[in-house]
């Protein structure tokens, strides 16, 4: 693929890492937890962890200090046989601890640390929630009207612990057309609590309470974990239907107001429930919610410590619809037609056409990792041109014909105006174009005139009713005029859009981590346009050394929108950006397993790197480097 637009910047010293059972940091020591439970971070009883400690040598680790919450506990750690300290640790308080690995009796800076909760209890009864009036002053707007209308105790499940379902409105108000509006939300609140929270974010439109479980790329769901979930619905009812634009104020609860009052509300009855605030709070979410990630990281920066946007749709109103026409009108233009002479846009590739740029894809990029296996890790030398495939002479089943060329190097390109200037990112060649996620975006299954691409149907109904101003009903994407149509979505963009603030200021003083993702072969937002941010971000504060202190990007290859396609796309972002916030441990890559590999891992790389094949089993991720 040609990823003209992305500059990496100078690669930075490798930043040692670790998962969340582990805390891996300066010169070789290490702090781990020993004990044997499915999330060693959160011990739900007792007041005592079993750990291991670990120095460069023998020598270093006995002379090393460790602390819990700042008491000397070195004396209850002996050495194990293998150079390194381990022992039973008393006397956790409830709630969040700290371990500390110091050398000798110094008071510098630690060179390790390892933070461990312990299970808070509620100090009200569930169904006591009711109806219950949260105090003004937990609320950012003392005048917001929020009601609580169910709160159901909940038992155990074999995946999920006991907990209290609360589900209310806020700010409910009478739209546009005598539509009733409100800001739904539900918040989980577990009988075992490990004193920190996650926002589980939307996608689309929102337009529906998502059952707050906190689940994520991989690993247990942040319920599992002890943390306070909470989700919302964005400030509206009916699902992807984007009607809800023709209301101001609903346009303004779904960019970003329903997310503000439904965090601060999410808060304030964990204040209520337990007596204490989160000590830790985090936000994960993918498209729609990763680019709610990011508002948080922008508007209310002190919101959250740790922040995981996925294919994050940070430019959706004035880039990535933009690009849905441009694609829709490109790949139309070449389509067959029918009797009457109207074109089937889902018949300008066939299924063996797609399934040979595919093939052509793997066997030009596939190698350059030092590995075939199907997927193409060195994405950024990967200088695809569909031209090698055209047709000498008539089209045949082993070539494509000019103008299936011509569109695929324009529909790739990027969408531009009349004058020749882009209008948004290009996008990267994977062998994913071959499968049916590219096709149902882009060109859909339909076989008569009336196309059924997700484009279409959900991209031109967001255009028409909610990125316009004013909403145009009557909108039809392939009518879109890429001269005068973009100034139609600037006043959305302006509430809406995340990608314009690239110094993340107030969050980088803050102390918060941003962790992006984004599947290589995501065929709705471009990783182009992600890795561009992050460049954006890094060369704001100090170039990559200094930027990749609290963001980084994984751009996963062969990934479709947020999860699916031929890829290893289940990985535990939520333990790295736990370790990072809370250990200091910056994530140089994320081990990955996928449905669509059995049996194989693989690391994904912190950008600019990418996996390269060293040599050993080809299934496993320690035959793999970052480089």
């Amino acid at each position: 693929m040609n990823l003209r637009s992305i500059r990496p910047i100078a690669l930075a010293a490798a930043v040692a890492t670790g998962g969340a059972g582990a805390a891996h940091a300066a010169d070789g020591y290490t702090i781990q937890s020993l004990n044997d439970q499915p999330t060693p971070e959160f011990v739900r009883d007792g007041n005592s962890v079993r750990i291991r400690v670990t120095a460069p040598s023998t020598a270093l680790v006995l002379r090393s200090t460790v602390r819990l919450n700042g008491q000397n506990v070195t004396s209850l750690l002996v050495p194990d046989g293998s150079g390194a300290l381990a022992g039973t640790v008393t006397g956790l308080r409830t709630g969040v601890n700290l371990f500390e690995v110091f050398a000798g009796k110094t008071s510098g800076p630690p060179l390790a640390r390892y933070t461990v909760s312990t299970a808070l209890t509620p100090q009200l009864g569930c169904a006591s929630l009711v109806g219950i009036q949260i105090p003004p002053a937990l609320l950012d707007e003392p005048a917001d009207a929020v009601t609580i209308t169910s709160a159901v105790p909940t038992a155990a499940t074999a995946t999920l612990p006991a907990h209290c379902i609360v589900r209310g409105t806020a700010n409910p108000h009478v739209g546009a057309n005598g539509t009733r509006f409100a800001i739904g939300f539900e918040v989980r609140l577990p009988t075992q609590w490990s004193g920190r929270l996650s926002f589980q974010g939307g996608g689309g439109n929102d337009g529906s309470i998502g059952a707050a479980t906190g689940n994520s790329t991989g690993g247990l769901p942040t319920l599992a974990r002890g943390f306070v979930v909470v989700s919302t619905d964005g400030g509206h009812t009916g699902g992807s239907a984007a009607s809800f634009g023709f209301d101001e104020q609903a346009r303004i609860d779904h960019a970003y107001n329903a997310y503000d009052k439904s965090a601060v509300i999410a808060k304030a009855l964990t204040n209520l429930y337990y007596g204490k605030n989160p000590d830790r709070s985090y936000f994960q979410g993918c498209s729609g919610g990763g680019r709610q990630g990011m508002m948080f990281t922008q508007r209310f920066p002190e919101y959250f410590d740790g922040v995981i946007a996925g294919a994050p749709a940070m430019r959706v109103a004035t880039g990535a619809s933009i690009s849905a026409a441009w694609e829709s009108q490109v790949y139309r233009s070449i389509a067959p037609t029918n009797a009457n002479g109207q074109p089937i846009l889902s018949q300008a590739f066939s299924n063996a056409d797609l399934t040979l740029v595919g093939n052509a894809i793997l066997q030009q990029c596939d190698a350059l990792d030092g590995l075939a296996d199907g997927s193409v890790n060195n994405y950024q030398a990967c200088n695809f041109d569909p031209g090698v495939l055209q047709c000498t002479g008539p089209k045949t089943a082993s070539c494509l014909a000019p103008e299936q060329v011509t569109a695929l190097r324009t529909g790739f390109g990027g969408p531009r105006n009349s004058a020749g200037q882009p209008l948004y990112v290009n996008w990267a060649y994977d062998p994913d174009i071959s499968n049916a996620g590219w096709r149902s975006w882009k060109l859909g299954t339909s076989t008569t005139a009336t196309p059924n691409s997700a484009f279409v149907s959900l991209i031109q109904d967001a255009m028409a009713n909610e990125f316009f101003t004013p909403p145009d009903p009557a909108f039809n994407i392939f009518n879109f005029n890429f001269d005068t149509d973009p100034a139609r979505m600037l006043a959305e963009d302006a509430i809406y859009g995340t990608w314009k603030d690239d110094q993340l200021a107030a969050y980088r003083a803050h102390g918060g981590k941003l962790l992006i993702y984004h599947g290589i072969a995501d065929p709705i937002f471009s990783v182009v346009e992600s890795i561009d941010y992050v460049n954006r971000v890094w060369a704001r504060n100090g170039g990559q050394a200094e930027g990749s202190t609290f963001v980084r990007h994984f751009p996963v290859p062969g990934m479709v929108h947020c999860s699916g396609g031929p890829a290893t796309d289940r990985f535990d972002s939520f333990a790295a950006i736990m370790d990072w916030v809370e250990n200091g441990n910056a994530p140089d890559s994320l081990l990955a397993t996928g449905a669509a590999f059995p049996g194989r891992s693989r690391p994904i790389c912190a950008y600019p790197r990418q996996a390269r094949y060293v040599g050993g089993d080809v299934n496993s991720a320690s035959s793999f480097v970052c480089q």
